[in-house]
């Protein structure tokens, strides 16, 4: 049985339970916490699993001390998302401790269990508080003594080879890159565990782990496969800390957070760019200043936030004008894909978010100029290119400008052409169905029936 259905359902399965069964455990458990019997009529667990009926608070409570989830975790999801980390085959992700040693077992487990993409189903978190709490007790990485030494040029060549698969990510899509960096975190996992080094390189092949993990993520997430991506980002997180490295792990937070907005939960992904941008002191990048601020400006304009949204946002465009005069050099590689045309983008997007399309196609109108006087070439970076589009494109919708929209999503099915990414074409297909209801306009109807 797949675990992307109803979580419940899930889980009777894989304990051999049936509707009568799971009643009985559910009934005991409810007595012990003094609310007393609870019927045994199989159909009531259909109509929860089935029926869209939500278990009233006390029987949600048995649940969660039946699966062994902490009762804090049924407020911080909606019915039944809370149920979903009881889905896991690998609570360690969760549970273990931050450590080294713990850490690259868990990297490697996840490495070679998470593929193909196959866990699309739910967020493995419920509660980011936890796992904000073990990145400040998380261990160092340490000096190994065993095996053939090597010195800087290593994690050097690691270090490159991630940078070319950033790059690649842009132009030929998550897809395929996912397997790059699935094997390079593979090699970089079997350099930790073989070799003699010291700790300074140890914690730098760990912040490659990381990172190779984050891309992982990432690209398992642009797929469509969010569960995939939080285990990688778990994961990633993990061997961040145990390398110290405030860039990579801030970077990490912040590519989680879209991930955590994604799935449902801005306030999780408020708390962990909040988290980030604590390190930013320490990390002295404006860049990446700005591209927090943006994260944290989307997180609540996604739970509707507007004043803590436009706040965000103002500080992101102040950060990146203090980072103008700032050689590449000077500034983490990761973060070197962050332009004012970005900001502006996802200024758009939150425009949008909070219905306000006026205001978002001012941002979108806004990117041209911003590319050009950034030397921003567009063609290199085709899915992000194609996701503005359709975005813009929805705006003219929303404003009642359909041959701008038409217009606008004609020049995202040129971007999108070969580049391998399920939000774009996600985007696409959301474009599709906002013009479908303006389907009796010629050019609305010429344009559906030549994207069919």
């Amino acid at each position: 049985m797949s675990i992307d259905g109803h979580p419940l359902t899930y889980l009777l399965h894989c304990q051999g339970w049936s509707a009568n069964d799971y009643l009985t455990r559910l009934g005991t458990v409810h007595q012990r916490l003094g609310y007393g019997p609870i019927a045994r009529d199989r159909k009531r667990v259909t109509r929860w699993t089935r029926g869209g009926v939500t278990p009233d608070l006390h029987a949600q409570k048995a649940m969660a001390v039946l699966h062994g989830i902490p009762e804090y975790e049924i407020t911080a999801r909606p019915w039944p998302e809370w149920l979903r980390p009881a889905c896991m085959r690998d609570r360690e992700l969760l549970d273990a401790e931050w450590t080294p040693a713990t850490t690259i077992d868990l990297l490697d487990h996840v490495a070679t269990t998470g593929g193909p993409m196959d866990r699309r189903g739910f967020l493995v978190v419920t509660g980011i508080t936890p796992v904000l709490a073990g990145v400040a007790t998380a261990e160092p990485a340490v000096a190994n003594p065993h095996g053939r030494r090597i010195g800087a040029t290593t994690p050097e060549l690691f270090e490159a080879s991630l940078a070319i698969l950033r790059q690649q990510d842009d132009q030929l899509g998550s897809g395929q890159v996912h397997a790059s960096a699935r094997a390079q975190l593979h090699l970089i996992i079997t350099t930790v565990k073989t070799t003699a080094h010291t700790e300074e390189i140890g914690r730098r092949l760990y912040s490659a782990a990381a990172e190779a993990a984050r891309v992982c993520g990432w690209t398992a997430h642009d797929s469509g496969h969010h569960a995939l991506a939080e285990e990688y980002y778990l994961v990633a997180l993990r061997a961040a800390a145990s390398s110290d490295d405030q860039a990579v792990t801030a970077n990490t937070l912040a590519f989680w957070a879209i991930t955590r907005y994604s799935g449902g939960d801005p306030r999780g992904a408020v708390d962990l760019v909040t988290d980030a941008l604590g390190r930013t002191r320490s990390i002295g990048s404006p860049r990446m200043e700005a591209m927090l601020y943006a994260r944290l400006a989307r997180a609540h304009a996604r739970a509707g936030e507007h004043r803590a949204s436009d706040r965000a946002l103002a500080a992101a465009f102040d950060a990146y004008d203090r980072a103008r005069d700032r050689t590449p050099d000077e500034e983490p590689d990761c973060v070197y894909w962050v332009t004012l045309g970005e900001l502006h983008s996802w200024a758009a997007s939150n425009a949008t978010d909070l219905g306000r399309p006026n205001v978002a196609l001012a941002h979108y109108e806004a990117i041209p100029a911003a590319h050009r006087g950034e030397g921003y070439d567009s063609q290199a970076y085709p899915r992000a290119a194609a996701l503005r589009l359709a975005r813009t494109a929805e705006a003219h919708v929303a404003v009642g400008d359909l041959d701008g929209a038409v217009h606008t999503a004609r020049r995202a099915v040129d971007y999108m052409g070969g580049v391998s990414s399920a939000r774009g074409t996600s985007s696409l297909t959301d474009l599709r169905a906002r013009l479908t209801a303006h389907n009796t306009v010629p050019v609305v109807q010429d344009f559906l029936a030549q994207t069919a």
